[in-house]
This record gives C-alpha cells, sequence and structure tokens, in this order.
C-alpha cells in the first residue's frame, strides 16, 4: 500500500473491497474479522492523501488569481490603448468625437471582457472546490463507516471471546459437582 500513485477512491475501494471480503465473524453474519493492521496502514495512508487533495484546492486558487490579474492587465492595457488614440486624434471635433466613442467603446469591451473571465474563473474554482469538497466529504463519510464497521467488528470479535470463555468456566464448574 505505499504506492504514492494511488488515489483516495483507489485506497477506498481496496479497504471496501478489504472488508466485503473478510469473513465472517463466528456466530455472526454481519461482522467480519480484517487484518488490524492492514487497515490501521490503508487509513493512514488515506489520511496522509488529504494535504495532497488540499494543495490541488490551493493550487486552483492560485490560478484563479492569476487568471484575474490578467485579465485586469489586459483591461488596463487595452484602456491606456485607447487614451492613447484618443490623445493622438484630438485635432478635429469630428475625429475627436470619433475616438471618444470607440474609447469608450473599447473601454466598455475591456470592462466587460474582465467581468466575464472574473465570472468564468470564479464558476471555474466553485465548481473545483465543489468537487474537491464533496470528494472529502465522501471520503470522510466512508472513512466513518469503515471505522465503525471495524469497530463493530472488533467489539462482536471481544463478545462472542468473553461469552466463550463463561461458557467454558460454567461447564466446569458442573463437571465438579457432577
Amino acid at each position: 500500500m505505499n504506492n504514492q500513485s494511488n488515489s483516495i477512491e483507489d485506497l477506498l475501494d481496496a479497504l471496501f473491497e478489504m472488508v466485503d471480503e473478510a469473513k465472517n465473524a463466528p456466530l455472526s453474519s454481519d461482522k467480519c474479522i480484517v487484518e488490524r493492521d492492514r487497515v490501521l496502514d490503508m487509513l493512514d495512508e488515506i489520511r496522509g492523501r488529504f494535504p495532497i487533495d488540499m494543495k490541488e484546492a490551493q493550487k486552483l486558487m492560485n490560478a484563479r488569481k492569476e487568471y484575474v490579474d490578467t485579465a485586469k492587465r489586459e483591461a488596463e492595457l487595452i484602456r491606456r490603448q485607447a487614451e492613447e488614440e484618443a490623445k493622438r486624434l484630438t485635432d478635429n471635433n469630428e475625429v475627436l468625437l470619433q475616438v471618444r466613442k470607440k474609447s469608450n467603446d473599447m473601454i466598455q469591451l475591456a470592462e466587460e471582457r474582465s467581468r466575464e473571465l472574473r465570472r468564468a474563473a470564479n464558476e471555474y474554482c466553485d465548481d473545483a472546490l465543489r468537487r474537491t469538497e464533496e470528494a472529502v466529504a465522501e471520503v470522510s463519510e466512508e472513512l466513518k463507516q469503515a471505522r465503525s464497521r471495524f469497530r463493530s467488528a472488533a467489539s462482536g470479535t471481544a463478545i462472542a471471546a468473553a461469552g466463550q470463555a463463561k461458557r467454558a468456566f460454567y461447564d466446569a464448574a458442573e463437571e465438579e459437582e457432577g
């Protein structure tokens, strides 16, 4: 299980398969016996993978910031170009009116592009974070269930062993009286 290429999903699938294929505990159809060390190793590896998923989410947030910053720089460049062109063409009133209109159109286009890029970046990051959150929640729930099943299996084995020990003592006491 020390293969770092295993994803959390692969590890959970292997853990599920281990529990699913485990032998039933004596006198129980809903409890099973698993190798404690192997299960604990898998759970440790899964726990170790969570920071990797969090780093991926941070990378997405950084990519979003870079995307928005690039859009702002593009908008600023377009605005400066529009202002420079407007200054260059201010000699004639009609040309000035055309330049102002074109400059305003370019600024409006740049602002719309910036808003659209920001919206797209926000949607992309929100979707990626949502998927990461769902994956983490799913893994967490599966871990809780696996831990619960493990505890149930472990406590069922302990109860069955205690019951057998008690019966053995009782039988020995009857033999002495008889």
